[in-house]
This record gives C-alpha cells, structure tokens and sequence, in this order.
C-alpha cells in the first residue's frame, strides 16, 4: 500500500527554475533552495508581469488566475 504522498516532477521543477532564472536572473542554488509554493509564486508573478508588459487580455478560460 502508498501512501498517497506523490513527489513534485524533477522536470516541472527545472522548467520552474529556468524561467525564473531567465527572467531575474537569480543564480541556481537560490532558486532550488526555494519552497515548492515560493518558485510557483514567482512563476505566476513573472507571468503576470510579462502579461501586463504585453498587454494581453485576461483569459477568461484560464482557471488557475487569480484576478487582482
């Protein structure tokens, strides 16, 4: 029997670190270091950011947004 607990995907993680590496340019060992939630909110902000620079509609398909 498991138990339930899955691991996040190594992959996901250096697509993650990559983007935010690439847009900040932080080095690597400050962004592996980091909390699973913390890159994912660096990740939506740079997101967010690059929209908004863009000047790209919201989608209002996209489920994981968050309107501010």
């Amino acid at each position: 029997m498991t138990s339930g607990i899955k691991s996040y995907p190594i992959d996901r993680i250096y697509e993650e670190a990559a983007f935010i590496a690439y847009y900040f340019h932080w080095p690597n060992e400050q962004i592996m270091t980091m909390e699973h939630r913390e890159r994912r909110r660096w990740c939506e902000e740079i997101t967010r950011i690059n929209k908004k620079l863009n000047a790209e509609p919201d989608n209002p398909f996209d489920v994981f947004s968050q309107k501010r």
